[in-house]
C-alpha cells in the first residue's frame, strides 16, 4: 500500500530502515528549520500590496508554555523546549501585532471574522504560564485568547490551578478542552475517546459554570472519526496542528494553527501572522505525517525526540 503524503502522488512504503530513518529525519529537519525557510521565502514573495495584511483567511498562533526568568521549565527534553517561547520574545510578538494595528482573537471571535488584519492567539495544554505570564499582556493589550486545558493536568507541577482557570475565565479569556489526558486521539478506542472528549468537556463545564465550545487535538492527531465524535460531545469549533491560514471555506472542525516555536524570529513571525512562507511548515507536516502513519505515534516520538537530542 502506498503512503499519502498529500505533497507529492505517492512515497512507496520504506523498504528498509535506511528508508524510514531518511524520512524520519526529513521530518525533524523541516520541523526545525521551517520557519526560517518560510522567512527566506516570504520575504522574496511579499510585494508593497501585502504588507501589513493577511494574503487570505486567519491564521491562528499556537503557544505552549511561556519561559519566565526564574521559573523552571515543566520538562527539559528538546522536542518539547522546542516549543517553549521565552517571555520577552511573546511579549516582542505580541508588542508588535498592536504596534501594527492587528487584533488578537479567541477562535470563537476569529471564526467569524471579516478580512481585517488579525490572528487567532490559541495556548495548548494549560500551563501556569497562561495566567502568570500570558494573560496580563493580553488583557492589556486588548487581546482575546483561547486557552485550551487539558483537564486531567489541573492542579500539577507548572499546570494551571483551577482558580487560575477561573481567573483567565473572569478576565473574558476564552477556554477550550485539549482533552482529558493529552492522549493521541487516533490510536484509542470508543470508550477512551468519549472520555477524552464529551467527559473532559462535561468536567470543564461544571468548573466553569459555562458551556466549553472549542476543542484542540493533543500532538494534532484527528481522523474523521476524532472529528465525528468531537462532533457529538458538542463542540462548536476543533483545532489541530495543520500550518495554515484558515478561509471562509475552512471546516471548523479542521482549523489550522501555526506553531510558535522558540526559534522563531520577529520577522518570520510577521510574515507568519500574514500567511506568508507557510509552505515550509506545510511539507514538514506532510514528512511527520508520512513517519507517524509508518511508524505508529509513540515509536515516531521516540524516533523524533532521539534524532532532536543528537542535533
Amino acid at each position: 500500500m502506498p503512503l499519502t503524503l498529500g505533497i507529492t502522488k505517492e512515497l512507496p512504503e520504506p523498504a528498509n530502515s535506511e528508508r524510514l530513518r531518511i524520512l524520519i529525519g526529513a521530518s525533524v529537519y523541516t520541523e526545525h528549520v521551517g520557519f526560517a525557510s518560510a522567512a527566506i521565502y516570504s520575504s522574496r514573495a511579499t510585494d508593497s500590496k501585502q504588507k501589513g495584511r493577511c494574503m487570505g483567511g486567519t491564521v491562528f498562533l499556537m503557544y505552549h508554555e511561556i519561559e519566565a526568568p526564574g521559573r523552571e521549565l515543566m520538562r527539559k527534553e528538546p522536542g518539547y523546549v522546542r516549543y517553549v517561547v521565552r517571555e520577552q520574545d511573546f511579549r516582542a510578538q505580541m508588542g508588535g501585532l498592536e504596534e501594527a494595528a492587528w487584533k488578537g482573537m479567541s477562535v470563537g471571535e476569529a471564526v467569524g471574522f471579516g478580512p481585517q488584519k488579525g490572528v487567532g492567539i490559541t495556548f495548548d495544554d494549560g500551563c501556569e504560564t497562561d495566567r502568570m505570564v500570558a494573560a496580563d499582556l493580553l488583557s492589556r493589550l486588548g487581546f482575546g485568547a483561547t486557552f485550551y486545558v487539558t483537564v486531567g493536568f489541573l492542579g500539577k507541577a507548572g499546570r494551571l490551578k483551577v482558580q487560575q482557570l477561573r481567573e483567565l475565565d473572569s478576565l473574558g479569556f476564552e477556554i477550550g478542552c485539549h482533552s482529558m489526558t493529552h492522549a493521541y486521539l487516533t490510536d484509542l478506542g470508543e470508550a477512551d475517546l468519549r472520555r477524552e472528549t464529551g467527559e473532559a468537556k462535561a468536567k470543564l463545564e461544571d468548573l466553569l459554570g459555562r458551556r466549553i465550545e472549542h476543542f484542540s487535538c493533543p500532538g494534532g492527531r484527528y481522523d474523521q472519526r476524532v472529528i465525528e465524535q468531537v462532533k457529538e460531545a458538542g463542540y462548536s469549533t476543533m483545532c489541530n496542528s495543520r500550518s495554515h491560514s484558515n478561509q471562509p471555506t475552512t471546516s471548523i472542525y479542521a482549523l489550522g494553527r501555526v506553531p510558535v516555536l522558540r526559534e522563531t524570529t520577529l520577522s518570520s513571525f510577521q510574515r507568519s501572522c500574514r500567511g506568508q512562507g507557510l509552505w515550509a511548515a506545510q511539507l514538514g507536516a506532510a514528512l511527520r505525517n508520512g513517519g507517524k502513519q509508518v511508524l505508529g505515534n509513540a515509536a515516531y516520538d521516540k524516533m523524533r525526540q532521539m534524532m532532536l537530542r543528537n542535533r
